[in-house]
């Protein structure tokens, strides 16, 4: 007996100091100026998968670029307030949340090229402010995406700044009163049917686009499959879209005119376009990049070269005509684009008394240039090397595919110019009969009257209620 006590002693011991193991701090401290994740010297202990990394005591930031960073959890802001910026790195957060704005101290996050992924949920202001400024990259939430925290508190607000990038939630997007997210040139994307909440969200003044200038654009299941697709338009509406793409050459640029302060009254407007930033925001020779001065005009066509960024902003005159409306600058990239493919809806079938069945693949490349195709069969349900599909012609956009085995079959189009590919996939189900293909339906119901499970009612569900009539099994003994 003692033996097993000492042996029990010892367990817990060694699982309490594992737990003390897994809950290590990594604080902060940016000891050597650099401001660079990477450098041991930066830490109190270097962060890997099993610390709380601890971002706080109003220090400079580090900068996360070019590696791959790694915590189990990670606060910013943590007591006297605290900053992180990503361009180009990675950072993976385990096990927990990202944190941004608690316990004593605000929090900003710097997005502007790489990738965060969170295992669970990213937290934007939990008790003091939380602000994220994002201009490029990628933003992988796990769980829910929070903004604020908890219920609204005007000590601490939220804000989230999507000028550029991509936000990918997993689970669900909570906001509460002085959270903000304004979108103008990146997109949030939500698993599943969120345009409720979303839209209820934007109702109450939550989701902004363009700073309040701009409209939010939400669809599901329309920009992206099985998920919540949220975009910001700004009210001039330009053509390209801020952030979007443009193929090179001669390209017409177009924009929605606002009302006028006095009906009738044209608006006149400038607009100005360069592949130099620089030369947009610091506005030092306007002359040298303005291509429209004072006219009443919606669009002007212009020369753009392949792989090159372009910025151009529209200046409107609605009242004094010496005094324009600055505007806002937008950019896209021209750029050859891949073609676009569907490859046609999902589909399910049976096989026919021989054992195989034949079906059509029905398929739209929508492309203004040559391009050639490809189809493959990138899964099947037995042995490749003994392949259960073959395709009629390969490389023909619409042709057909003879099936020979049971299972499921995912076939890939590839459509290609010789630069850029575009891609889709469609997946086949095959069945034994067209009964069972039936019952695959998430929305199949049977006949009240199929007593053999057949998805049909006839004479064998007769010959059962026959040989059942007026049997009686209920019981006779109160």
């Amino acid at each position: 007996m003692f033996a097993r006590l000492i042996n029990l002693i010892c367990f817990v011991l060694a699982f309490s100091l594992v737990g003390i193991v897994q809950a290590q701090d990594a604080t902060w401290t940016d000891a050597t100026g650099d401001h660079n994740w990477f450098t041991p010297e930066n830490w109190s202990e270097f962060p890997t998968d099993a610390h709380w990394a601890k971002i706080r005591n109003g220090l400079p930031g580090p900068t996360i670029a070019d590696e791959g960073a790694v915590a189990r959890r990670v606060h910013v802001g943590y007591s006297e307030g605290g900053a992180l910026t990503v361009d180009g790195g990675t950072l993976l957060v385990t096990e927990d949340d990202l944190l941004l704005g608690k316990n004593d101290g605000s929090a900003t996050l710097t997005m502007i090229s790489g990738t965060i992924t969170i295992n669970r949920d990213l937290e934007v202001a939990g008790g003091n402010p939380g602000t994220i400024n994002m201009t490029g990259g990628t933003i992988i939430v796990g769980d829910d995406f929070e903004i604020p925290e908890t219920e609204g508190n005007p000590d601490s607000p939220a804000q989230v700044h999507l000028n550029g990038g991509t936000i990918s939630i997993g689970g669900n997007l909570h906001m509460f009163e002085y959270g903000l997210l304004d979108i103008t040139a990146g997109t949030l994307i939500i698993d599943g049917n969120s345009v409720s909440d979303v839209q209820g969200f934007i109702d109450n003044g939550w989701i902004t686009a363009h700073g309040g200038d701009g409209t939010v654009q939400l669809d599901y299941d329309v920009t992206n499959e099985g998920q919540t697709t949220v975009k910001g338009v700004h009210k001039l509406n330009p053509n390209p879209i801020n952030g979007g793409f443009a193929e090179p050459g001669a390209l017409e640029l177009s924009w929605t005119l606002p009302d006028p302060c006095v009906a009738g009254e044209p608006v006149l407007v400038d607009v100005y376009f360069t592949d130099n930033w620089e030369a947009l925001y610091s506005f030092a020779d306007p002359e040298a990049i303005r291509i429209v001065s004072r006219k009443n005009v919606s669009s002007i066509v212009v020369q753009t070269q392949p792989k090159t960024q372009y910025y151009w902003a529209i200046d409107t005159y609605l009242g004094d005509p010496n005094d324009p409306i600055f505007g806002p600058t937008f950019s896209f990239l021209a750029d050859n684009q891949a073609p676009q493919v569907d490859a046609g809806p999902d589909l399910l079938t049976w096989l026919d008394d021989d054992g195989v069945r034949t079906k059509n693949l029905d398929t739209t490349v929508t492309y203004g240039k040559a391009y050639t195709v490809q189809w493959t069969v990138v899964s099947e349900p037995n042995d490749p090397n003994n392949p259960d599909a073959v395709i009629t012609d390969p490389s023909a956009e619409d042709t057909s595919i003879t099936l020979s085995a049971l299972g499921e079959y995912v076939l890939q189009l590839d459509a290609s110019d010789g630069e850029k590919t575009g891609s889709d996939t469609v997946t086949i189900n095959v069945y034994n009969d067209g009964c069972e293909a039936a019952k695959s339906l998430p929305d199949y119901e049977p006949y009240p009257g199929d007593l053999n499970g057949d998805c049909k009612v006839d004479d064998l569900d007769l010959a059962i209620l026959q040989e059942d009539w007026l049997k009686d099994n209920s019981l006779t003994e109160p």
